[in-house]
């Protein structure tokens, strides 16, 4: 039947929805109520919004609701209505037509220290669907002597070059410019990106560490970079990088305020280095980070977009010059050591989002990028990802995908203001550099850092393979290090230090590590199963999950206390669990404790709620969903005393 898509009547039939009841927030939140209550969770069915226990809060302080309808909408700054593809605000994308016909921009970094085996990796990354290449040089890549070997093999007409050039910016950039022009290219017909960040460095190291250094520094780079817009109008020569404050565990608004606080600053050095404002804004290329919050992702890149186009639009640029390029790159942030495979689901959760969000140039992490240097079936895998996405998954193919959703144009907006506000924060202080070496920046995102840590420890914000479901038997890949290491950024009080969200359950991993090399085991806690299987079942899985997150593996028996006490007896354990349901606790877990003490237990812990009554009995912790884990794992680390390495928290 031919029924129109609005399900209005027509001369063809009645509407598809007719005979149906109006749907309505206030009947859709008595159902909630309703199911809340079935599982478990105490509601209150007068409240105005039982949903509520359904929200989650975000870092950037709102809130993330369970359900968006049409007046959730909004038709302020962020949005204006949203508008159209490749018109102001920008919003819906930067071109008209999307990634539609070619498709988004597949950028693979390389980072080794050997020109001859960057050459190499370049060569197999351009033959299997990467279109352009991010280069980083100088002291955390390739020798500047060295850029012309990498790109031997490469057509620099066709495939662009993006370089990360380091503090010796000109070096690389005369490299480069160099190997562009003994290809015959016109200087004219040269394209990609010199880089040049200092603002950048500055965030991630701290150097210079006063004011007025730091704004010569950027002020001599604008210079610098001035001189080759002359020659090359093509070439993008500044890097607008967001990735140092979501390295650090910032939140998406504090990356969107500093992006704009940075863009800002190198318009002012560009047009006073002599550029005109037009050509200023189209020589910046800002890089955001894509986490596995694909939603996130989504609005934060559409949210960047809308802001730039506001910035522009006070500095006087006309409507069609405020569009911003955007290169987004999977967060390093959430990157594991850890059952690094699981990486693999991240980066592609976070490609999707951020090819969904509308950048023009997307780079996928290998999966193995946290511990070294990449291997070429971890290159494979990255690059991959995307060609599938967009070959396969068709990707592309549709225009701001995301673009009318009640919660993502919701989102938009509400990122949008909350990055607005840090950036009015960073101009009032001065601007970035001055709120980069006052420390002020370092301040607001370690208070995000810490927040977000406080989670991780209270699996609030749970890691697959690392804080929840872990595989101590698990081989772990070796990978060589990056030049200056896998954390090679130097740390000052005012840089921001770089920060991966497992990074304190991985430390207690090590420790375990080290004691199975130093004894031949790791240390251990015994699950004393009471009662049935089927009462002890959920707890014990439960009990051992967190466990084997620290890296303490676990030895399971029970039955009746008896039974218990003589299987701890025989564990060689010296902290036992007790793990059960609420009933056989009640008959059983008093004379349990008092047991495994007398037996030679230095602690017993219950997994559940703690209660006095078990406390006084003898329980000394209790596990249970929410409770700390990581001090907790920590405590026993430290009561096992197996090895002195490090790694608390």
């Amino acid at each position: 039947m031919n029924m129109p898509e609005s399900g209005a009547a027509g001369p063809e039939g009645p509407a598809l929805g007719a005979g149906f009841p109006a749907a309505t927030r206030e009947r859709w939140r008595e159902l909630v109520a309703g199911v809340l209550a079935k599982s478990g969770v105490d509601v209150d069915r007068s409240a105005h919004a039982p949903e509520e226990s359904l929200a989650s809060a975000t870092y950037d302080g709102f809130t993330i609701g369970p359900l968006y309808v049409e007046e959730d909408e909004d038709d302020g700054a962020a949005g204006r209505g949203a508008g159209f593809p490749g018109l102001a605000p920008f919003t819906r994308g930067r071109r008209p037509e999307g990634a539609v016909g070619t498709g988004w921009d597949i950028r693979q970094q390389h980072l080794g220290p050997d020109p001859a085996a960057a050459r190499k990796a370049v060569l197999a990354d351009l033959e299997n669907g990467v279109t352009s290449l991010w280069l980083v040089a100088g002291e955390h890549g390739v020798p500047a002597s060295g850029i012309a070997e990498a790109l031997t093999d490469v057509h620099l007409d066709l495939a662009p070059v993006i370089l990360e050039p380091g503090a010796d910016y000109r070096a690389a950039a005369d490299a480069l410019l160099t190997a562009w022009s003994d290809r015959d290219i016109p200087d004219t017909a040269v394209t990609g990106s010199l880089g040049i960040d200092p603002i950048g460095r500055i965030a991630r190291t701290g150097t210079p560490a006063d004011s007025a250094s730091a704004a010569a520094e950027t002020a001599a780079a604008a210079r610098t970079a001035a001189g080759y817009a002359a020659r090359h109008p093509a070439l993008r020569l500044i890097t607008v990088d967001g990735t140092p404050y979501t390295d650090a565990g910032g939140s998406d608004a504090q990356e969107l305020g500093a992006t704009m606080a940075v863009g800002v600053a190198y318009l002012r050095a560009l047009t006073e280095a002599g550029l005109d404002l037009q050509d200023a804004a189209a020589r910046l290329e800002f890089r955001y980070s894509a986490t596995a919050d694909q939603f996130a992702t989504i609005a934060k890149l559409r949210a960047a977009r809308a802001m730039w186009a506001r910035v522009t639009e006070v500095c006087g640029l006309p409507a069609e010059q405020r569009g911003m390029r955007q290169h987004a790159v999977t967060a390093a942030a959430m990157m594991t050591r850890r059952d690094p495979y699981v990486n693999m689901l991240r980066t592609t959760l976070a490609c999707f989002g951020a090819g969904t969000g509308g950048a023009d140039a997307v780079t996928v992490r290998p999966f193995d990028s946290a511990l070294g240097l990449p291997d070429d079936f971890a290159r494979r895998i990255a690059r991959n990802t995307q060609s599938l996405l967009l070959e396969e998954a068709h990707l592309a193919r549709v225009i701001d995908p995301a673009g009318g959703s009640f919660f993502v144009e919701r989102l938009t907006a509400d990122l949008y203001a909350a990055g607005w506000s840090f950036f009015q924060e960073l101009e009032a202080a001065g601007g970035i550099v001055a709120a980069l070496t006052s420390g002020l920046v370092a301040r607001r995102v370690d208070e995000v850092w810490q927040r977000r840590r406080d989670n991780i420890a209270h699996r609030r914000d749970p890691i697959t393979g690392v804080s929840e479901f872990p595989d101590l038997t698990e081989p772990r890949p070796v990978r060589p290090a990056p030049p200056g290491g896998v954390d090679a950024e130097p740390t000052s009080a005012t840089a921001l230090t770089r920060h991966r969200y497992a990074e304190d359950f991985e430390a207690l991993r090590d420790r375990s590590d080290a004691c199975l090399a130093a004894t031949g085991r790791r240390p251990r806690v015994f699950l004393a199963a009471l009662g049935p299987v089927a009462a002890h079942t959920a707890r014990s899985t439960f009990a051992a999950n967190l466990l084997q997150a620290g890296g303490i593996e676990v030895a399971a028996d029970g039955g009746d206390v008896a039974d218990t006490v003589a299987a701890f007896r025989e564990s060689g354990a010296r902290i036992a669990c007790l793990c059960s349901s609420d009933k056989v606790y009640a008959e059983l877990a008093e004379g349990a404790a008092a047991a495994l003490k007398e037996a030679g237990a230095e602690r017993v812990l219950l997994a559940g709620k703690p209660d006095e009554s078990y406390a006084a009995a003898g329980v000394d912790a209790f596990l249970f969903a929410g409770c700390d884990a990581h001090s907790l794992l920590v405590d026993l680390h430290d009561a096992l005393a197996c090895t002195e390495v490090g790694g608390g928290r």
